[in-house]
């Protein structure tokens, strides 16, 4: 098979997404309400989310301007004074932002010359001499389960659980052990494997989070970054075999990762219970009942579309080809790459170009037949390389608190919730301690309960899903806070990323 280039050559928007954090911790946050900006808020929700629009970058510097998820900008006034609005002319709102050998970033106004800072709640630019009140943490707004791509080697991290070691050996991202999950506490991060170890300044890999789990980040806009032990050692791959660990003399940039959210990839399985899988590197045929690589599909889909791509490790899509047969050997813009999904209790149909419906003939190859689907139309699908999820809402990540004994939907930081399938779309919800998510009569959940419930998954994007609850609603954000499951329809609280 040939090498294929799985990263994407330009960032998407949320590549570019990045929460400040001023000397006193707090989030450069924008008021809605009031048009100002401050710097009060604690934790980092949509407020505190600025994409870093660039306009001329160098090693160092870039010129910058920021711009709110609502699509207004932080705008500097001839008095120092910080707004909230569009600019009036080429120059307003534009900044002159640093890159420190710290990871900290500093933002100088291009009109006069003047630093952002903040006293701990107002923010302002006033001073033209540089000072630590103008030092500016950059953190990711990136969803925490992430993999890293290393440009220089054209390959993904990948855990190894078995020697306790990370290589960066993975040319394509589709084994669950190429996900990590990104903690950010106390200004630094910890990266931890699919299988809850972390990886430690003595390159291997540990059971709890400590000090030396803890990670330096330095960040570009477009989602370049590098981890540092803070005393010199930068993490890089090293060696034959490209063992990932710290070390003080990388070249040709090798330090440096392309942070992406874990794509979601899956299985689909026939009624007979055979995988679909890709064979003789094009065709397309459901025979076997053992998973492998080639019967893995990486699932993308616009959250405003309910069109379909699958590109299967080979790197081509799924298309529709002459006398109805499906191959994948599709490119990504082509038009007959695109399916139309359509769930069914957590199973899928597919709808080809044509209108017709995707299934299995009796020689077990995919072809686009049926005018109206059946049994032989209907695919189960399961996370193949996810074995948790952690969800984030509209108003943070689903979770636990010290303060409430419900699962909270407005977290900092995430609780995993470990995959049990059931059957096709089918899974049961296991807290971290291993005890099974529980529902009240008031929709409601706790994370202690003895028996296993069903939830049903629905994917609704790339990395965007549906939960509908065992009472049989769908489970939303609250603005309370709190986790429910009362809703009849999907809305937009309903859609959770992953």
């Amino acid at each position: 098979m040939d090498e294929v280039e799985w990263t994407r050559r330009r960032p998407k928007p949320e590549d570019l997404r990045v929460g400040l954090i001023s000397w006193a911790g707090s989030y450069l946050t924008y008021e809605t309400y009031k048009s100002t900006v401050a710097a009060t808020a604690k934790g980092l929700g949509r407020r505190q989310t600025w994409e870093i629009l660039v306009s001329n970058e160098h090693d160092t510097q870039a010129l910058v301007r920021l711009r709110s998820l609502q699509g207004l900008y932080l705008l500097c006034e001839a008095d120092g004074s910080l707004c909230y609005g569009r600019p009036r002319t080429s120059h307003h709102g534009c900044f002159l932002l640093r890159f420190h050998r710290n990871g900290k970033w500093t933002l100088q106004c291009i009109i006069s010359g003047r630093y952002l800072e903040s006293d701990g709640e107002d923010v302002f630019c006033n001073s033209r001499v540089l000072s630590a009140y103008h030092m500016w943490t950059p953190r990711p707004a990136l969803h925490v389960h992430v993999i890293l791509y290393s440009p220089v080697n054209h390959c993904y991290a990948r855990a190894d659980p078995g020697v306790g070691r990370v290589w960066v050996d993975a040319p394509v991202p589709c084994l669950k052990e190429c996900g990590f999950l990104l903690h950010f506490q106390d200004g630094c991060y910890h990266l931890e494997t699919s299988t809850h170890s972390f990886l430690s300044h003595l390159d291997r890999l540990v059971s709890q989070p400590s000090t030396q789990t803890a990670f330096h980040m330095q960040v570009r806009p477009g989602g370049l970054v590098a981890l540092s032990d803070g005393e010199g050692g930068m993490l890089y791959p090293q060696g034959t075999r490209l063992l990932l660990g710290l070390g003080s003399s990388p070249h040709r940039g090798e330090e440096w990762f392309i942070l992406q959210r874990c794509p979601t990839w899956v299985s689909l399985r026939s009624k007979a219970h055979k995988f679909l899988s890709v064979i003789y590197d094009v065709e397309l045929c459901a025979a076997s009942e053992h998973l492998t690589q080639m019967s893995l599909f990486q699932f993308e889909c616009d959250k405003d579309s309910p069109n379909l791509q699958l590109r299967s490790a080979n790197g081509c899509y799924l298309a529709q080809r002459r006398h109805k047969r499906v191959m994948a050997d599709g490119q990504p813009l082509e038009s007959d790459t695109f399916f139309r999904m359509h769930w069914n209790c957590g199973k899928i149909f597919l709808q080809s170009p044509n209108g017709r419906f995707l299934g299995i003939v009796a020689n077990g190859l995919l072809m686009a037949n049926s005018t109206v689907p059946g049994p032989n139309e209907e695919f189960g699908v399961l996370l193949a390389n996810r074995p948790f999820i952690a969800l984030r809402g509209r108003y943070g990540y689903v979770g636990t608190s010290s303060e409430c004994d419900l699962m909270q939907c407005n977290m900092d930081q995430p609780d995993c919730i470990h995959l049990l399938p059931c059957r096709q779309g089918i899974y049961h919800f296991q807290a971290q301690g291993g005890s099974f998510w529980s529902i009240t009569s008031f929709g409601t959940f706790r994370p202690w309960g003895k028996f296993a419930l069903n939830f049903c998954i629905e994917l609704q994007g790339s990395n965007l899903l549906t939960v509908l609850a065992p009472n049989g609603f769908y489970m939303r954000s609250d603005r309370s806070g709190t986790l429910l499951a009362d809703s009849e329809d999907i809305t937009k609280e309903c859609i959770w990323e992953f």
